[in-house]
């Protein structure tokens, strides 16, 4: 079961297409058999949360809080590693900035 905090690599639709690539993502929560994530990306240029090398990123990488969508659980390749708590905090309080 995942949870608030993982990162997971699973296969993600992009937006822009029907292709589909296998990427690191920021699980929010699993429900059902269903599990709602942020996307991330290695290109620092875009806006969200930095994720470092030395929180366990294999590049220093930005969390999407603007791409979030659910993927089966199915999608998941595999566990990666948990942030910690204070990264968890700043999570919630961008994602509630963004909510307004």
């Amino acid at each position: 079961m995942y949870k608030f905090g993982d990162i997971v690599l699973a296969q993600i639709q992009f937006v822009d297409n029907s292709e589909i690539k296998t990427r690191p993502a920021f699980v929010f929560f699993q429900e059902e058999g269903n599990i709602v994530v942020a996307g991330i990306t290695s290109n620092l240029k875009m806006k969200g949360v930095p994720l470092t090398k030395k929180e366990g990123a294999i590049k220093d990488s930005i969390i999407k809080l603007n791409y979030i969508f659910t993927i089966s659980e199915m999608m998941v390749k595999k566990y990666l590693f948990a942030l910690n708590h204070d990264k968890k905090e700043l999570i919630k309080r961008e994602l509630i900035r963004k909510l307004g």
